[in-house]
């Protein structure tokens, strides 16, 4: 069972890894190693959730909440998430990037649950629509100052 759990946190790491590809091309704040975390460190809540407590005895008075530790998760990645959210220049910056992780979270506690294919759905799509909105975007308003565009004016003025 020990390598089902290594697996189960590795493809989770992975997985939101990949977001954190997407999100280191185009230099965001938060990249893959950050996105890695995540995934992997909520994969491994989600194991410790489900059945880091098997040991337990439990009788009447006991109860086995394997979703208590799985909810932190939830909340406590929305704090790290409001890091990456600053006001800058009348505009607010650092939602996707925020969303990301929010996600990437979600995708790693899918595949704490061994739940693969869903996980990895998740991770295909997130990836598909922060690519396809950037190549859209750029299609549809190519003369218009964009928050995909932030990057490389900064960039271009340092």
């Amino acid at each position: 069972m020990t390598t089902e759990f290594i697996l189960r946190i590795f493809i989770a790491g992975l997985l939101g890894g990949a977001i954190g590809l997407e999100r280191e091309y185009r230099a965001k704040e938060a990249g893959f190693r950050t996105h890695f975390l995540v995934g992997l460190g909520s994969g491994l809540f989600m194991v410790l959730s489900a059945h880091g407590f098997s040991d337990v005895v439990l009788n009447e008075a006991t109860r086995h909440d394997v979703s208590r530790i799985a909810a932190q998760v939830v909340s406590g990645i929305g704090f790290i998430g409001a890091g990456c959210i600053i006001f800058q220049k009348h505009a607010v910056r650092g939602l996707t990037t925020a969303a990301g992780l929010w996600v990437a979270a979600a995708i790693g506690m899918a595949a704490g649950a061994g739940m693969y294919a869903v996980a990895t759905a998740a991770t295909i799509m997130v990836i598909v629509c922060l690519e396809l909105m950037n190549f859209l975007h750029h299609r549809i308003f190519p003369n218009r100052k964009n928050q995909y565009d932030d990057d490389e004016e900064d960039a271009a003025s340092a």
